[in-house]
């Protein structure tokens, strides 16, 4: 039988996952100083609300974790603790172990009971950091001297008042009153009186009922809706009653002499005209010395007051009105619904074949009603699309973490600066670049930034950077791990690739050929073999990554200075732009982002260097040729450089080629379809499509094409001929 709180305990570790990132948001901006009420209270309800939800599902390893760490936060709040560098780190490894928590809670596994005694452990510890100072307030301007009335006639604060009774579910959800009463403090004096007459004897009571009740007098001019605010998590699990404040102050046209003779006169609100902002209803009250005749000038009448209620209920309106309504969907349905809108484009680029072919003027009524047709399935494409697209910032989110724990390992000093979080990319992109820029990162730590002692002594800070940068460039996303460390010890990397046989002692290698060695499988420059790295896998795995997403890798390296990686990807793996080709009667599509410019190669500027392989004369250099339809296997014989177009391409590490053609026949949206998941995998072939006239077409792997080229012709020997 099918559980009906599954759904709903799914729905809870959702939210956590959206509270974890707050969590980690609110206290990474408290770390670079930023500890204003506002992310404290953040922190405070994320950890809060996850206790809150955990007790429902009886998750109690995460209720007692939840509730240390809650406490801890709320003593920042409430200014009994200062929120220290320590007591932020001391939170930020909290954060990671609750993550920890939550993630066991979810899939059923066991907890570190020894890490999570640890962090509590640290908490008892930081909780005798003595808060800040407060800053001694700036002394009063002098008041004028005023009788033993004048506080009397200042219109007291509201009053409100509250009674609360607990249902046995708030405590069964690991709530505390107490916390309540204390947030209902900031809103003003509060007077607390504890109601026990339902409480039975001792032999009656139910360990696990609620028998108490709270009135409180609340003395504040806030409004009703900040009060419940404060029960919003409990409102269903407790009863409360909220008496609004009645009338006070003096009736209109009241007097009052001081001793001084300073009289005070309370009037009405002004009448308003309609189309004007309605006055609050309460008592003005004016100061004045005694009354000096003024016959030739009626006194003017009070300027209305608005009241701080009315303020808050104005902001809040405005904030209501920018918020956002979203909800939640299965993944699944989306998916489903942008692959039936891409049989859509398909079934659109088919039925406007079928009206080419039939001969039909495109200034008939059948031409024009096709093209508005495509018009508007291309904007319900993008519009689809557009659904799966999320921010990298749930990425990015993950790595402060992890330049914690590699920093710790190695022990050095490192800052991460990250830029472009709320670059949209299609969710699967998002799901699959996590482990490259986690592979890039650890590198840029381990064998990027020199030791403390090492950068002081070359005249750099002690603490290293490293930066991660996301945007979009050229219709794709450009994603940039860089470091202000060492730079690659190229010297190094080529005497390793030396010692693995990978190139001969005597091959000719340029700067970016050294730094594209550290791609290939197996190969590390680590001196010796560690948690981090050592075993020759990491960048390796970030190369196939990155490929088998359709994107390519560079890098770029200075001595002294640092180096940066950047990775170029598709912005979705669903529909790709491409250039339609044919060769040897095969229809292709070449990436259109592989593709830098084509051109019409004359003879005169083919030079073969062997049976095998050919370069072209470009522009003071030499770019290897590959034959498409040789690479593919569609035939033996190479094709005529005139009677062919060429295309210049960019692969990985930036390497150019130039993929020679029979001819272009445009460029194209395409809907990508897994050939490896519908047929197999097909050397050279990154996937599949399906053209107007019904046939699949074979979409280019730029780089698998113009790295099986290079291997064919013998390796080190052809990329030394490429014009930079």
């Amino acid at each position: 039988m099918e559980d009906p709180m599954a759904a709903i305990r799914e729905t809870f570790f959702q939210e956590c996952e959206e509270q974890l990132a707050a969590l980690e948001t609110g206290l990474i901006a408290m770390e670079n100083g930023t500890a204003d009420s506002e992310t404290v209270n953040a922190v405070f309800r994320a950890v809060h609300s996850m206790k809150g939800g955990a007790g429902i599902f009886s998750l109690d390893a995460l209720v007692r974790f939840a509730h240390v760490f809650e406490t801890a936060l709320d003593k920042v709040r409430s200014g009994s603790l200062a929120a220290t560098p320590q007591v932020v780190g001391v939170f930020l490894r909290a954060a990671d172990v609750l993550e920890d928590v939550v993630n066991a809670a979810r899939e059923g596994g066991t907890v570190d009971e020894a890490r999570t005694a640890a962090l509590v452990e640290e908490f008892s510890h930081i909780n005798d950091t003595p808060a800040a100072p407060a800053p001694t307030p700036a002394p009063a301007p002098e008041a004028a001297p005023t009788g033993g009335l004048f506080e009397d006639a200042v219109p007291p604060s509201q009053h409100w008042e509250i009674v609360f009774t607990p249902k046995p579910e708030l405590y069964a959800k690991a709530n505390e009153t107490a916390l309540l009463l204390r947030e209902l403090r900031r809103l003003g004096p509060v007077t607390v009186t504890l109601d026990a007459g339902r409480l039975p004897e001792l032999n009656e009571l139910d360990p696990e009922g609620a028998y108490l009740t709270w009135n409180i007098a609340l003395d504040s001019e806030c409004d009703e809706e900040a009060i419940r605010h404060v029960f919003e998590f409990v409102e269903d699990d407790c009863e409360l009653t909220i008496t609004p404040p009645q009338s006070v102050g003096f009736a209109p046209g009241t007097v009052i002499t001081g001793d001084n003779g300073f009289k005070f006169e309370f009037f009405p609100p002004p009448e308003m005209e309609p189309e004007e902002e309605e006055a609050p209803a309460c008592a003005v009250a004016t100061v004045a010395p005694a009354p000096v005749p003024a016959p030739h000038e009626p006194p003017a009448p009070p300027a209305p007051v608005k009241h701080p209620a009315v303020e808050v209920m104005a902001a809040k309106a405005e904030s209501a009105v920018a918020v956002t309504a979203t909800i939640r969907v299965d993944l699944d349905r989306v998916d489903r619904m942008i692959d039936l809108v891409g049989e859509l484009v398909i079934n659109e680029a088919m039925l406007s074949q079928r009206v080419m072919e039939a001969g039909i003027a495109r200034a008939s009524g059948v031409a024009m009603a096709l093209e508005e047709l495509e018009h508007l399935t291309r904007e319900i494409q993008d519009s689809v699309m557009a659904i799966r697209a999320q921010p990298v910032r749930s990425v990015f989110q993950r790595m402060p973490r992890l330049v914690r724990e590699v920093a710790a390992q190695t022990g050095k000093q490192v800052r991460l600066v990250t830029e472009g979080e709320g670059t949209e990319v299609d969710k699967t992109v998002i799901e699959r670049i996590a482990d490259p820029l986690t592979h890039m990162i650890r590198n840029a730590i381990d064998h990027g930034l020199e030791s403390p002692e090492t950068r002081v002594a070359n005249g750099k800070p002690a603490e290293g950077t490293v930066k991660l940068l996301a945007l979009h460039r050229s219709g794709r996303i450009v994603l940039e791990v860089s470091d202000d460390g060492a730079g690659i010890n190229r010297a190094r990397v080529r005497q390793k690739a030396i010692e693995n046989g990978v190139i001969s002692p005597d091959a000719q290698l340029t700067d970016d050929e050294i730094d594209n060695l550290i791609f290939l499988p197996g190969f590390s420059t680590a001196a010796k073999v560690s948690d981090i790295s050592g075993r020759g896998v990491g960048m390796d795995v970030v190369r196939q990554s990155v490929a088998a997403l359709g994107g390519r890798i560079s890098i770029a390296s200075r001595p002294g200075q640092g180096s940066t990686f950047t990775l170029s990807l598709p912005l979705t793996l669903a529909v790709l732009d491409g250039m339609v080709v044919s060769a040897h009667g095969h229809t292709l599509i070449i990436p259109l982002g592989a593709i830098v410019e084509t051109l019409k190669p004359r003879a005169s500027d083919v030079f073969p260097l062997d049976d095998h392989i050919s370069v072209l004369a470009l522009r003071g250099g030499y770019v290897p040729i590959v034959d498409v339809a040789i690479s593919l296997g569609y035939c033996e014989e190479f094709i005529d450089p005139e009677q062919s177009v060429a295309l210049l391409v960019e692969g990985e590490g930036g390497v150019r080629a130039v993929l020679m053609v029979d001819a272009i026949h445009g460029q194209r949206q395409v809907v990508i379809k897994s050939l490896e998941a519908n047929y197999r995998a097909v050397p050279g072939i990154a996937a599949a499509t399906v053209m107007g006239d019904g046939r699949v077409a074979l979409i280019l792997d730029v780089d698998a094409v113009v790295r099986n080229a290079r291997s064919e012709a013998g390796r080190g020997e052809v990329p030394a001929l490429e014009a930079n």
